[in-house]
């Protein structure tokens, strides 16, 4: 609970933090656009995580239903506990009632057709008591306290569904946010040479080492590079909008995400950039096994809260089928009784006084058996036969989709290993033919077009490591959800609830 009560005041810091310093960012930034970058909150992937699992719509909707669920096992327990009812009532008879009854039984000698009216009743009336009933046995009550368990256990499993996902779809938006970053990053670096080149060419065209020929292709080159500038930053504001959408976050909130995927290295056990900690430490997490026969496989049935749900769904179908089934035994019950009535004339005494008062006990057993009901049972019980082999058909292909998405996961993370070093290398080579591309130009013994064409490789290597680091943590990311072990998602549910702030 201490560890809740930590959690939840720290989740709630962050998220005041933010919105209050979003919000600030906000105004003043319309006033001066410069402000925004110095008022904008950067965030980790741990904290975007943390923040979604504890903000993200959906979680807080697992959330209820697991809450629900619980209420659920409460009112199936209600079926089997015993009912306890009182009752009082108070009857005053402002005329009491009158019948007309033969005179002969009060005269021996009146005349047989003769009535006289006779009052029945007194002015004050009294009746109270308790009733207890009890089910003593009832299939389809006991069976539907296992099913609600069940339920509650399906709903609990849903969300640990929901948690997985949350997680794995916040590192990829993330990494995609990256990849935005890092491609305004490259439009940016190039444009800066550009303008270097450009700047020295102008040199050279007024010492007449060049004509203006030179320099006209350089400022036409750096126009057409600033719409792809003014692209790559509206591309990153989108790619941050969808990160503020996954964590629960207004979209109007100024956050900006840690990391340079041009700096990182995939291949485990190599020095890590301090900006890219985070993503390094998360990513190892768990670990990654690429050999073709695992037990990987056989864990995610186990792990994997989808397929733990479809399992407990078929469970759910079996119990159903045993309260089906169980319609067709008695259902016994007693029923206890303690009543209280009360008659008086005149003045209203409260249930009357002892003379007036007498008590009643009553103690009832009873046995009720369906014998016929047309053939409503017999087709219920089929329908649960039939939801129980469409249940498993649903399992199968889960089994089969798991298989596939951790396959595919594989194939992503070997296609990045295996393109690394050669991607790595191209960029180093890419980074030395500009500068040696550069050095020729200025020494009059290169063209411009050479260096053109040597900056415009040096981007393309950029982008394609770039790409390459981003695809490897993508399919990482996916890797662990399709094994079922993704960080931050234990296998106890509770921890998952003490995560989730329910507004």
């Amino acid at each position: 609970m201490n560890q809740f009560l930590r959690h939840s005041a720290y989740m709630t810091g962050v998220l005041i933090a933010i919105f209050s310093i979003g919000l600030l960012s906000t105004s003043k930034a319309q006033e001066n656009p410069e402000l925004r970058s110095a008022e904008t909150q950067t965030l980790d992937l741990r904290q975007a995580i943390q923040i979604s699992l504890a903000n993200n719509t959906q979680m807080k909707r697992s959330l209820l239903s697991v809450r629900d669920a619980d209420q659920q096992v409460r009112n199936a327990w209600s079926n089997v506990m015993p009912e306890i009812s009182a009752s009082a009532n108070y009857t005053r008879n402002l005329e009491v009632p009158v019948n007309f009854i033969p005179a002969i039984i009060f005269d021996q000698n009146a005349d047989p057709n003769d009535l006289i009216p006779v009052a029945f009743g007194t002015d004050n009336n009294w009746q109270g008591g308790f009733t207890v009933s009890q089910t003593i046995f009832s299939g389809q009550a006991f069976v539907g306290i296992s099913s609600s368990e069940l339920y509650k256990a399906a709903q609990s499993e849903g969300m640990r569904a929901s948690a997985q996902g949350i997680v794995t779809q916040t590192r990829i938006t993330y990494y995609q946010a990256l990849v935005a970053k890092e491609q305004l990053r490259l439009v940016q670096s190039q444009i800066d040479r550009v303008k270097e080149n450009l700047e020295d060419t102008k040199k050279l065209f007024e010492q007449g080492f060049t004509d203006d020929y030179a320099v006209l292709q350089l400022e036409v080159q750096l126009s057409n590079l600033e719409p792809l500038l003014t692209q790559a930053e509206f591309a990153v504001d989108e790619a941050l909008r969808e990160l503020l959408d996954v964590m629960g976050l207004p979209v109007q909130l100024s956050i900006d995400v840690k990391g340079n995927l041009g700096e990182y290295k995939i291949e485990p056990n190599t020095a890590t950039d301090p900006v890219n900690k985070e993503l390094r430490d998360i990513d190892s997490m768990t670990p990654l096994v690429l050999t073709t026969h695992s037990p990987e496989i056989e864990q995610a049935f186990d792990l994997r809260g989808d397929l733990r749900v479809l399992n407990i769904q078929k469970q759910l179908q079996g119990k159903q089928l045993d309260a089906q089934r169980s319609s067709y035994l008695p259902t016994v019950f007693a029923n206890y009784g303690l009543n209280w009535t009360a008659s008086q004339r005149g003045k209203p005494v409260f249930f009357g006084t002892e003379e007036t008062r007498a008590r009643a006990q009553t103690l009832t057993l009873g046995v009720q058996l369906p014998i016929f009901q047309g053939f409503s049972r017999d087709a219920a019980i089929q329908r649960s036969k039939i939801q129980i082999k469409d249940t498993e058909l649903q399992l199968y292909q889960a089994q089969q989709t798991a298989n596939n998405e951790i396959y595919s996961a594989k194939q992503g993370v070997r296609q990045a290993l295996q393109t690394s070093d050669a991607l790595m290398k191209a960029l180093k080579q890419a980074e030395r033919g500009y500068e040696r591309a550069l050095i020729r130009y200025q020494n009059g013994v290169g063209t411009q077009q050479e260096v053109t064409d040597a900056d415009l490789q040096l981007r393309q290597a950029e982008n394609n490591y770039a790409q390459m680091v981003s695809g490897y943590l993508s399919a990482k990311a996916q890797y662990d959800q399709a094994i079922g072990q993704v960080p931050f998602v234990s296998q106890d549910i509770q921890d998952i609830k003490e995560k989730i702030e329910l507004k």
